[in-house]
């Protein structure tokens, strides 16, 4: 069941204009600025819960000797996809829940100089596709990919019909990839590596590049070769892959599709370029009390350091990711392939009089506040933000909000009832397969009805890909 008339976009030679959609201007983006830090002194962890569908198998324990890139545990569901340490060093602990499942495995790196295993520089012009992913499925790298639909980690053999990778961060506190990935940080050559990597990922399928139309046409990302370059216009979610996707080449069932965060690329690339396994990434830290927001160069998986930890003013809740749709990891580890890490004040406070108060500084997509007619004047700019969900949880209603935040060729209010209700027939004729958690996520924001959407949209792509 397609609406024609909700897809709205402008599409010609150049552009992708999307019209639907919303910036949230919090303030505190990261400056230009990268902070180095070094390895030892820190613990790592590798989290089968940053993973959709991984059921563990522990090949390790405490007290092991590893190396970076040395397998800690595989997945049940996906046997010989080992899942890598980020560092060497010492297996510091296992951490289990529930039932004993596997949460983290914990390394303490060794001090001075890392060690990481070697492999032999591969060109990929001059392999074929299985000596690639053989490669890749080794380093562990393999598991950077993600298959929609579903968010999965793919199966080794498997063929997608396209790989797409967002170029630029359109979300609140935005990432600057031109900045992370054109400059040399600790010796390393960033854009060298992101062309390697867009070269392995040639070889599986075509490449889908895209940028932001108005800030990168010069960049050197526009210049990248073996890739379909593709330029977007717009509001939040333009950056996001999926909107991406649903207006470059719609997935549609039983067709497969890879994506790569634009970083993961580079990393792909160092390791086919040098043949080392190094999973070293820029990090933004933001937010709006943020002391000195700024960029930070560490490893994958780093418990977050003292040094970032304090950084922020007042009780904070930290966000590995997007604000919109990012994980809340107050004193834990840094989850897989995070590019940022929010700090946003608690809004665990009583607010006299509620809505019912004119309020100037309280950012409101509905105008429930007078704020919400000033959001793109002087004033909007000093709005306040928080994680204050201004009310509990109440039934869904029909309000035509969401169908002004999504710009996909699907109905989000009649898809999310047909995933709290389970009918798979209904989800798939709404477009599920379209769709993961955070295509939804500024519905779950500008939500009235205060509905975990993000975890109701998961949830059926759960059952849907366990019954199929």
């Amino acid at each position: 069941m397609k609406n024609s008339t909700l897809y709205n976009i402008v599409h010609n030679s150049k552009t992708i204009k999307i019209r639907k959609g919303l910036d949230i201007p919090i303030p505190g983006t990261a400056e230009r600025h990268v902070t180095l830090l070094r390895p030892d002194g820190y613990t790592y962890a590798v989290k089968p819960t940053d993973y959709v569908g991984v059921a563990p198998r522990l090949l390790v324990a405490e007290g092991d000797n590893v190396l970076a890139g040395s397998p800690l545990f595989e997945d049940k569901n996906n046997p010989g996809v080992p899942f890598v340490s980020p560092v060497s060093g010492t297996v510091k602990a296992i951490m289990r829940g529930e039932k004993r499942t596997l949460l983290a495995v914990v390394v303490e790196p060794n001090e001075g100089m890392q060690k990481s295993r070697c492999f032999d520089p591969v060109d990929p012009s001059d392999s074929d596709k299985d000596t690639i992913a053989k490669t890749l499925v080794e380093s562990g790298l393999w598991n950077l990919l993600r298959q929609r639909p579903f968010g999965i980690v793919p199966r080794p053999g498997s063929c997608p019909k396209a790989v797409f990778i967002s170029g630029f961060d359109s979300s609140p506190l935005p990432v600057d990839y031109d900045f992370i990935l054109k400059n040399d940080f600790t010796l390393r050559k960033s854009h060298e590596d992101f062309q390697w990597g867009i070269n392995v990922l040639a070889r599986f399928a075509p490449v889908h590049l895209s940028l932001n139309g108005k800030t990168q046409r010069d960049s050197f990302l526009a210049s990248v070769a073996n890739a379909d370059i593709h330029f977007f216009e717009g509001p939040h979610p333009a950056g996001l892959v999926g909107t991406q996707i649903a207006h470059i080449d719609p997935i549609n069932k039983g067709e497969t599709l890879w994506t790569v965060n634009a970083q993961d690329v580079a990393i792909i690339g160092r390791l086919f370029r040098t043949g080392n396994y190094n999973p070293e990434r820029i990090v933004a830290f933001c937010g709006p009390d943020v002391d000195k927001p700024e960029y930070y160069s560490l490893i994958s998986g780093a418990d977050l350091p003292t040094i970032v930890l304090k950084n922020g003013s007042g009780k904070q809740r930290i966000i590995c990711c997007d604000v919109l749709s990012g994980v809340s990891i107050n004193g834990g580890f840094l989850s897989a392939s995070c590019d940022k890490v929010c700090y946003i004040p608690e809004g665990d406070y009583y607010d006299f009089m509620g809505w019912l108060r004119p309020n100037f500084r309280k950012f409101s997509f509905s105008r429930t506040f007078i704020s919400g007619f000033f959001k793109n004047s002087k004033l909007g700019a000093k709005m306040q933000y928080d994680t204050g969900r201004h009310g509990s949880q109440r039934p869904l209603f029909v309000t035509g909000e969401f169908e002004k935040l999504v710009p996909l060729d699907i109905y989000p209010m009649q898809l999310i009832k047909a995933c709290i209700v389970g009918d798979i027939d209904l989800m798939e004729e709404l477009g599920i397969y379209e769709v993961e958690p955070e295509d939804l996520a500024l519905c779950e924001f500008a939500d009235t009805s205060k509905t975990e959407i993000q975890a109701i949209v998961r949830n059926a792509l759960e059952k849907i890909r366990k019954e199929s």
